[in-house]
């Protein structure tokens, strides 16, 4: 059997390196046309989608509700990944695209442009919409995507890698640009980070610690990866209260089980008594439990202690971590400690005290004034994402269509020769 998947698994990349040099003939509106039919076959066949995706999720019972949230398809989510589709379709054409020029004393005029990086592999866990937004961002900037999903949503993954394929082959692209690898086997994985004999290029890693973590351990081809979503919100000492409410309130309670929910508020010891009471009772309501440090406890005896784990914890789930720090210091001091450099937001009225802590934190997005739950592609204006890059090399925050390219220099002469 590890014959066959290993042979399989190399067709897989032989496929792949065929595709990219049939999609690199392919001008930009065909991309632009062949994603707008995918969308619209995903829009078509919602009712064979939602029937699909209520098995796999009948099958996962027994997963924490923060998973079975991930994976679960609604009438509205299909809606929102087809039309996340055709958004990406006619988002401007990266390939090809001037980033720079300039021209040198002895006459060479040099471009540098932008190009497809070529063929990037996907290795994600329960999202269906992982599958969609991942193959439009790729493909968009001219590469070709393999994709491994979570054998739990297996069949919701590959019904929608289908519907795609179709929609690329309809437009007269090679449906190869788009390969779902549909067996369960984990040792698929392990070909895809082998690099398939150099037909990978790339590695996008998007779930959770242990599948990042392998990832990066094992992989011998370039990485494009994130840690947790251990984000956080803070609560200035000339934070309005309504304000500090609601983006509170919408950073942890919107939807808990994405990464850019808040894991950790932090209150500004100064007006600690009057900021953190309306603040405590909206999430409560909301069914939020929270987790306090002596500060806090001293105020609201009712709340459990925080452990030291908690502080690094990504819960995803309606449970908060929170404390007393002292200022705008306390605050990055702490974020700098237990965070994951992927999202962070300070609610102030002051701009002087905002700006200092939007220039300190040294997180891939950060917020003044706004739900941390801002961190997603689509309201980047980025039409959708592959996921959120916490790291400081090549992309990071959103990874969109231009995240998914490379570059090239071009130059012109008349002539020259190096003396």
């Amino acid at each position: 059997m590890s014959d066959v998947l290993r042979h399989a698994m190399l067709e897989t990349g032989r496929k792949a390196r065929a595709a990219q040099r049939a999609l690199a003939a392919v001008s930009g509106e065909a991309r632009a046309d062949a994603l707008d039919a995918a969308g619209r076959r995903i829009a078509a066949h919602a009712d064979a989608l939602l029937r699909v995706n209520a098995g796999d999720c009948a099958r996962a019972g027994g997963e924490t509700p923060a998973f079975l949230d991930r994976m679960r398809l609604t009438p509205e989510r299909i809606e929102g990944i087809a039309r996340a589709v055709r958004d990406v379709a006619y988002l401007p054409d990266p390939v090809g695209a001037v980033i720079k020029e300039w021209t040198r004393p002895n006459g060479l005029r040099f471009q540098r442009i932008r190009t497809p990086i070529g063929v990037i592999a996907v290795i994600f866990e329960s999202r269906p919409n992982v599958t969609v937004d991942a193959a439009a961002i790729a493909i968009k900037a001219g590469n070709v995507v393999i994709l491994r999903g979570g054998a739990e949503c297996l069949s919701s993954n590959a019904l929608l890698a289908r519907l795609m394929r179709e929609g690329l082959a309809e437009s007269g692209l090679p449906a190869d640009a788009l390969q779902f690898i549909d067996t369960p086997d984990r040792a698929a994985v392990g070909h895809l980070l082998s690099g398939l004999y150099g037909a990978i290029d790339l590695v996008i890693p998007r779930g959770g610690k242990s599948l990042v973590k392998r990832v990066q351990d094992d992989a011998r081809v370039a990485v494009l990866g994130h840690l947790d979503g251990v984000c956080h919100v803070y609560l200035d000492r000339d934070a309005a209260i309504e304000t500090a409410v609601a983006v509170t309130l919408n950073s942890k309670m919107r939807r808990t089980g994405v990464c850019g929910a808040a894991e950790t508020l932090l209150i500004d010891r100064a007006r600690l008594a009057d900021l953190y009471a309306p603040v405590a009772e909206a999430l409560k309501d909301a069914g939020c439990a929270l987790k306090g440090d002596a500060a806090i406890r001293s105020l609201d005896p009712s709340v459990e202690a925080a452990s030291e784990d908690d502080w690094s914890t990504e819960y995803l789930a309606p449970i908060l971590s929170v404390a007393a720090v002292d200022g705008v210091a306390g605050a990055v001091a702490h974020i700098a400690r237990y965070g994951t450099s992927h999202t962070e937001t300070i609610v102030t009225e002051n701009a002087a005290t905002a700006d200092r802590f939007l220039a300190s934190v040294d997180s891939a997005i950060v917020l003044h004034n706004a739900s941390t739950q801002f961190a997603d592609g689509g309201e980047f204006g980025f039409g959708a994402e592959i996921g959120i890059a916490t790291g400081r090399l090549h992309a990071r925050g959103p990874v969109g269509v231009e995240e998914l390219t490379s570059f090239k220099t071009i130059v012109r002469g008349t002539g020259q020769v190096r003396p």
